[in-house]
C-alpha cells in the first residue's frame, strides 16, 4: 500500500503551454505573446507583477478548467485573456504542483499559492462569472531559475 506522501509525490504527467499573456497594467488589455522571459529578479518581463521576490510573479491556469467554466456559464468558450492569467496549460493538474518546483521551457518555477478570482470576473464573464471561476482560478508561482517560456513548451515537475 502506498503512503499519501508517495501518492502526492507521483506526478508523471507532462502539460503543454497553449497560450501566454502579459498584463502591462491593471485593467489594461492583455499582450498575447509566443515567448516571454521569466527572470528570477523580475518575474515575467512586461507583466505588471514583475518584481523580485514576488509570490505572484507568474499565474497559471488549466485549459480544462476554462472549458468547465464556459460550460457552467452556458457559453462556448472563455478567452484566457479574460481571466487575466499569464500561462494557459493543458494536460497537467496544476494543484498537484503544490510544494513543488516545476520546469516550463528553460525556466524553473515554484508553486506559491492559489490564484483566486477577483470581483472583476463578474463583469468580464457575465452574471455568475465570479462563482464559476471559484476553485478553477489556477495557481501562482515565483521564478527560481531564469529562462524563456514559449507556447508549446512542456510543463513538468523539476523536483519535489
Amino acid at each position: 500500500m502506498q503512503t499519501m506522501q508517495k501518492l502526492m509525490d507521483t506526478l508523471p504527467q507532462t502539460g503543454v503551454v497553449e497560450w501566454i499573456g502579459l498584463r502591462p497594467a491593471r485593467r489594461e488589455p492583455i499582450d498575447v505573446v509566443d515567448c516571454v522571459n521569466a527572470d528570477v529578479e523580475g518575474g515575467l518581463r512586461g507583466d505588471r507583477y514583475s518584481k523580485a521576490g514576488g509570490k505572484r510573479q507568474v499565474s497559471l491556469i488549466q485549459a480544462e478548467h476554462l472549458d468547465g467554466v464556459a460550460s457552467m456559464l452556458g457559453i462556448e468558450s472563455v478567452d484566457p485573456a479574460t481571466v487575466r492569467r499569464n500561462v494557459l496549460v493543458r494536460g497537467i493538474n496544476l494543484l498537484a504542483l503544490k510544494e513543488k518546483e516545476f520546469r516550463i521551457g528553460d525556466a524553473v518555477l515554484r508553486y506559491t499559492g492559489l490564484c483566486h478570482p477577483c470581483s472583476h470576473m463578474e463583469e468580464a464573464l457575465g452574471p455568475g462569472g465570479y462563482n464559476a471561476l471559484r476553485g478553477h482560478g489556477g495557481i501562482t508561482a515565483s521564478v527560481i531559475q531564469s529562462g524563456d517560456i514559449r507556447v508549446g513548451d512542456s510543463v513538468r515537475v523539476a523536483r519535489s
